[in-house]
């Protein structure tokens, strides 16, 4: 159960229930809220924190399309491909470690961004990766060969694993209860924004030139940081009382009764403390041995049905096929980001298992009609029909991931996990989830050398698993308590 839920623990971990923090409130016209006791909340400061925190968010999808925008070419300089097996084979295996470095130095930064934000606060490991973006960014854009370019990968990577974590963690703590939800949301949203502002951009901005644009959101950030409070909930775990009631007033206004919901925290605090240390080999007990099955099989089929192949590598895939890479790339950049927002408006109405399964079903029918047209390239059939079948193919793939998901897993496994395993069980799901973005980004050019059909026709049958998966092992929590999702799981 994430910080700031509605039920706590008592002492001897029978449960009750938390009392409601803004008891009989009225929005007023400025947006702030009204207490029964006549003091009033101000929002903007925490619009102006979480807005601060998503920079990283839009620097974090900003690292994820850059790999996309370095052609072979590009990168290793007018390389003879065919010449011979040794030298394709050679060049390959260099653009397979530069697309995948990233993603292992984001498993590195995920696994640290725990320790981090307890040791330094949730602004110190926002910090911390912003050093590494910059660094990273700045190798790849004074890099003179693929060594230099591999650290800078690698660097940004292991600030986007920080970030991952960290910004919706912030963003969380600060939130009121009425307004997590909507502000947690933000952050996949900006995530996917960035990738396709990366995406646009990169149709008119040399590789190194769009290194330099990833500059700009860490900058925004670094400034922000300074003008927006700490985590309260941070500051109270670590015993800076002063400054945790100063942060929460600042975040909730000045003329605000910040007194109900001060005490509420410093008593969820305590009762963290209280619960017992788990371990990682705790999460195999019988008693929670679904919960991680679910959670890390949603990571599985989230990244092995091929996201961070498609993702990465669409600019080419737009060429193989034959049609304008620019055209593709701005017109997957698009539909990325509006069924992502339109998502977020209709998961607490449709519910979980419904979207996972329409967005499945979608996935599965992209990646057979992607298939079909490297199949007829390949034989020289019906090569008129080749980038019509392709675009439609890869758009449908992006529309689809981005209705379900992309996102759901994330929803489900905050969801699943116990309070006291919440932590580990997230971090090793988080963990497999990095693991299978860098296997699927290291493997796709092997695989599309192998054969651009067979690979889209593997994908095809590993969604096809994720929806026997989904109606045979995933429940459905929509409009159900925490606590009734979980008892009925961990039975």
């Amino acid at each position: 159960m994430a910080e700031g839920e509605d039920v706590e623990y008592g002492s001897k971990g029978v449960h009750r229930e938390v009392r409601e923090p803004l008891m009989k409130k009225d929005q007023t016209q400025d947006g702030s809220v009204s207490h029964q006791n006549g003091s009033k909340e101000s929002v903007w400061m925490v619009y102006l924190s979480t807005f601060v925190a998503v920079c990283g968010s839009f620097a974090f999808g900003s690292c994820l399309k850059h790999c996309a925008e370095f052609s072979r070419d590009k990168i290793f300089g007018p390389v003879h491909w065919f010449r011979t097996d040794v030298c394709f084979l050679c060049v390959l295996m260099k653009f397979a470690v530069f697309g995948s470095i990233l993603t292992v130095g984001a498993m590195i930064g995920a696994i640290t961004s725990g320790p981090i934000a307890d040791l330094t606060g949730r602004k110190g490991a926002m910090r911390t990766a912003i050093a590494f973006c910059v660094a990273g960014w700045l190798s790849i854009y004074f890099a003179q060969g693929a060594l230099a370019l591999d650290i800078g990968r690698l660097a940004t990577g292991y600030g986007m694993g920080v970030f991952s974590y960290v910004v919706p963690v912030f963003i969380a703590e600060i939130a009121p209860k009425h307004l997590r939800g909507a502000l947690t949301t933000a952050n996949q949203i900006m995530i996917c924004t960035g990738v396709s502002v990366a995406f646009i951009i990169g149709t008119v901005l040399t590789w190194r030139a769009l290194a330099l644009t990833g500059l700009i959101p860490c900058a925004i950030l670094l400034f922000g940081l300074f003008l927006i409070p700490e985590s309260p909930r941070w500051l109270a775990k670590v015993g800076r009382e002063k400054e945790f009631e100063a942060a929460l007033r600042k975040l909730r206004g000045q003329n605000a009764d910040i007194s109900h919901e001060a005490a509420e925290i410093k008593d969820y605090i305590e009762t963290l403390e209280r619960l017992p240390k788990v371990k990682l080999f705790d999460l195999f007990h019988r008693r929670y041995r679904r919960s991680v099955i679910i959670g890390v099989g949603l990571m599985v089929f989230q990244q092995f049905g091929g996201i961070n192949g498609v993702c990465f590598y669409v600019s080419n895939i737009f060429e193989s096929a034959g049609f304008s890479a620019s055209v593709g790339t701005i017109t997957y950049a698009i539909i990325q980001v509006v069924v992502t927002g339109l998502n977020t408006t209709v998961i607490d109405r449709a519910g979980r298992k419904p979207l996972l399964l329409v967005s499945a079903s979608g996935l599965v029918l992209a990646c057979v009609i992607t298939a079909v047209s490297f199949y007829l390239k390949v034989n020289e059939l019906a090569l008129n029909l080749v980038p019509i079948l392709a675009v439609a193919g890869i758009l449908l793939y992006i529309g689809s991931f981005s209705a379900g998901m992309g996102a759901v897993p994330w929803v489900v496994m905050s969801e699943i996990f116990p309070i006291n395993i919440k932590g580990i069980g997230g971090s090793l799901a988080t963990l497999v989830n990095w693991f299978g973005a860098w296997a699927i980004s290291y493997t796709y050019n092997f695989l599309m050398s192998w054969s651009s059909f067979g690979t889209f026709a593997i994908y095809a049958a590993i969604n096809a698993l994720s929806m026997v998966f989904v109606i045979m092992v995933v429940p459905e929590t929509k409009g159900r308590t925490l606590e009734q999702i979980q008892a009925a799981i961990n039975h």
